[in-house]
Order: C-alpha cells, then structure tokens, then sequence
C-alpha cells in the first residue's frame, strides 16, 4: 500500500511539472489565493506564520547561497566564451530596454510595464530549459554554457541596473547582506566539490516555498490585470533577446574567423527565456529598496506569466532557428568537430616540447 501511495503522488508530481514554470507558478498562485481569499489562515502564529508568511527573506537567501555553490570559477574553452557572448546578447539588451522605458516612455513605463519587470525577466534564462533545448538541437560545448549563463540567475544584475542608473537606491550594508549568501556558496561550491553536489539539490527544492511567499504578497486580482502585460513582456523576451544573444554569439564567430558551416547559433536562441526564480526579484528588490513595495505585486504578476509564455514559445523558436541554419549549412556537429582539432592541433605542439 505505502509503494502505492508513492507510485502515485509521483505521478501527480509529475504531471504537475508538464505546466511550464509549474514549480514556481503553482505555489505562486496557491499564495495568492490564501491571500485573496483566506489571509488569516496564516496567521495562526509559530512555524507557520514564520515559513509560509514571514520566511521571504529567509528563504532568498537561503536561496541565493545554493546557487552560488552551483557557480564554477574552472569553466574555460569554447564554453567559456560561448556563454560570455550569449550573456552579453541578453543581459545587454534587456537592460538597455529597461533603462529605455525608465527614461524614454511617458510615466516611466511601457503598456503597464515597469522597467523592474522588464530587466528581471528580459535579463534572467531559465536554464533548465537551455539545456533540454541545446540537449535536443545543440552540441555539448552549447549544454555545457548553462555552467556560464548561471551567472544571470537571482536579482542582482537588475539590482545593478536599476542602481547605477539612480532609479534605486541600495544602502551599502543592505547590499552586502543581499550578495554576501551568493558570494559565500561560491567560495564553497569552488572549494569542494562534494559541497556542490550536496548544495545542488537546494535550488530547485527551495523554489516552491519561495512562490507561495512571493504569491502571498499578490492579490489574486493583480494576477488577472498585469496577465496580459505578463504575456507581452514573455513575446519581447523571446523576440528580442534570443536573437540579441545569436547577434553577439555570430559576432564572435566571425571575430575568430570560424567557418561558416561552423557557426552554430542555437545556444543564442535557447536563452531567450525567463526563469522560474525570476519572480522572485521584484520581492528581493523591494526588501532592499522600500520604494519599490509599490509595485512589487504587479511587477510580480508580470514576470510570472512572462515565465510561461516564453516557455511555451521558445521550443519553436529554437526550431525554427535549427531548421534556418540546417538551410544555410550550418551544423552544431561540425562546430564540436571543429573545436575538437583545434583541441588536437594546439595539444599537439605541447606533446612535442615535452
């Protein structure tokens, strides 16, 4: 009977994680409704109200710490630069069209987009999805780039953004408590590797309960109203910053003058995505800066249904790349190829001299 129970809660996970983002958006949305509707439920007091109703800062850093130990300082090679390029594409533009509506649009926002919400989910790829997509249409030098592109995981680079540009204000001591968690599982996970291991499981196991707290702050009908805005952020995310990453990948291609046949695009277009931990940020934000408790909710909303739309859409997309380089005769086998003699021919003079 207990293996029956098992067997079949397994199954109702697994269905559950057929919903794109389900990890994140399921407990968001279950938030969001206790807050709507039941708000006193969690106010029962002891471990209760201290995980699912005050654990927010908690729980990010907490966060932040696993993924930092998940950061590995030895990537080198064409991962390495393939994965420079590609954050270059994406964190380049999503910034530079948050700071566009920032100063250019009337108001400060775009259709009910704030620039909180477009740089953290223009900026931050689901990597999950990166690598199931490089896995089906890529090589490994692409799979193994989720190593690099890790780097756009969290808040911080929106922080940066939105700081250097003066439309946040962080107090130095709340910045370093804010990195410091990131920066110590760093040092950790690059110290040992069994640290790592043990570490890596934290991510994803603590994504659930960072939903439902987030979604506790959101009522129910902010979800409703900012969806659609949600979805025209999720349709920019993939239209422009998939191809802003391919535009910077092929410009490295063709700087080391690679073959044609040898420009392989697809990683640019996989990252252009928006995390699941995304949501997270307008919160992470909002504790740092009060200014932005405003429109943490919205912000929130809209970040949440740009995470599924772009899940829906990127697998056609990376399609359509696949088959438009496969016309032009471009390979990601003749890439790996490619940088496997150069492997060879640059070992090879080490072989001699010694």
């Amino acid at each position: 009977m207990a293996i029956s129970n098992q067997s079949s809660k397994q199954d109702w996970l697994t269905k559950m994680s057929v919903i794109p983002g389900a990890l994140m958006l399921i407990p968001l949305f279950l938030g969001a409704t206790i807050n709507t509707f039941f708000p006193q439920v969690l106010e029962v007091g002891s471990f209760t109200t201290a995980l699912f109703r005050d654990g927010t800062a908690a729980l990010l850093g907490l966060f932040f710490f696993c993924l930092g130990s998940q950061l590995d300082v030895r990537t080198t090679g064409p991962t390495l630069e393939k994965g420079v390029a590609i954050l270059i594409g994406k964190v380049g533009i999503g910034i530079a069209a948050g700071l566009a509506v920032a100063f250019l649009a009337p108001g400060g926002s775009l259709l009910g987009l704030t620039p909180l919400a477009i740089i953290a989910a223009m900026t931050n790829s689901n990597g999950a999805l990166f690598a199931a997509l490089t896995g089906q249409y890529g090589n490994k030098t692409d799979r193994a780039t989720v190593a690099v592109i890790a780097l756009n995981d969290g808040p911080f680079i929106t922080m940066i953004a939105l700081g250097t540009a003066g439309l946040a204000s962080f107090p130095l001591q709340d910045l370093i408590g804010l990195v410091l968690p990131l920066a110590l599982g760093f040092i950790l996970g690059n110290l040992s590797r069994t640290a790592r291991e043990f570490l890596s499981v934290g991510e994803s196991l603590l994504i659930p309960f960072l939903g439902f707290v987030v979604g506790r702050s959101i009522d129910f009908s902010t979800l409703v109203t900012s969806g659609m805005q949600g979805i025209l952020l999720g349709l920019a995310t993939v239209l422009i910053s998939g191809p802003a990453s391919m535009l910077v990948l092929w410009c490295f291609h063709a700087l080391h003058r690679r073959p044609r046949k040898t420009r392989n695009l697809i990683a640019g277009m996989a990252e252009g995505t928006t995390a699941g931990n995304a949501i997270a940020t307008p919160a992470a934000l909002a504790l740092a800066d009060p200014a932005y408790q405003a429109i943490e909710s919205v912000a929130t909303a809209q970040i949440a249904a740009a995470v599924v739309t772009t899940s829906i859409l990127i697998p056609f997309a990376v399609a359509l790349v696949a088959k438009w380089q496969q016309r032009r005769g471009v390979s990601p086998q003749w890439e790996l190829e490619y940088y496997e003699r150069l492997s060879k021919k640059n070992q090879a003079p080490a072989a001699v001299s010694s």
